[in-house]
């Protein structure tokens, strides 16, 4: 991280937080954002550190004008367009970037000697070491993206409710109340469209957990 970021970083964390402080803002922000619920709550507990490439993200998605968050808020003072694209989760722009600090360059840099030209060996060793960095970034990230994909797996798979339970139970009222045709048509209908619906969304969350599980690997 540069030395604006560490100057910066308290600002940034006080507003991030204004900006989430209502329930549920941060959960919207992090989608908006492109991030897990997770991740976020990291960054504001103050777990991760966040880049200033993120908080020109944060301005931008959220329709705030750029170098807001470079200045201390209060509550009152957050427009209120940048409080509705939140509430309403309608973000002004797409967020493409990382929110991981970028490390601050070594200032000293070997110098040929003897007019000789510098060997590529160590740019290339460079190179490959931002390359490893950005790529256990990839991973962190991806870890906490599969921890929610499974969670919400494991719930698809064992419902608080067994759905023959709840048919049996529904076919109950049924047979009690006994709704004309149409009602009972459509009560059955929906209890169909539920069984078949739960298992159309676990194949494809079992797909994308695949997927993820593959992704930094390369």
């Amino acid at each position: 991280m540069d030395d604006t970021g560490a100057t910066l970083m308290p600002v940034w964390r006080a507003n991030l937080a204004l900006l989430t402080r209502q329930v549920g803002a941060a959960t919207r922000l992090a989608r908006m954002m492109t991030f897990s619920e997770s991740y976020m709550k990291l960054i504001l507990s103050g777990q991760r550190a966040f880049s200033g490439e993120f908080v020109r993200g944060v301005e931008a998605v959220t329709g705030l004008p750029e170098g807001w968050m470079d200045v201390p808020h209060r509550t009152d003072e957050v427009p209120p367009a940048a409080r509705e694209s939140i509430d309403n989760e309608r973000p002004h722009a797409r967020f493409r970037g990382t929110a991981h600090p970028v490390r601050k360059p070594p200032v000293l840099r070997a110098e040929p000697i003897f007019g000789q030209t510098a060997p590529a060996r160590r740019d290339d060793a460079a190179a490959g070491a931002d390359s490893h960095r950005r790529m256990a970034g990839v991973r962190k990230m991806r870890d906490l993206a599969v921890q929610d994909v499974r969670k919400l797996e494991r719930y698809l798979s064992v419902p608080p409710v067994e759905p023959s339970v709840m048919r049996a139970r529904v076919e109950d009222v049924i047979a009690a109340a006994e709704p004309d045709e149409s009602v009972c048509a459509d009560l059955a209908g929906r209890l169909e469209q539920i069984e078949k619906h739960r298992e159309l969304l676990l194949r494809h969350v079992t797909k994308l957990h695949a997927l993820l599980a593959r992704l930094g690997e390369e």
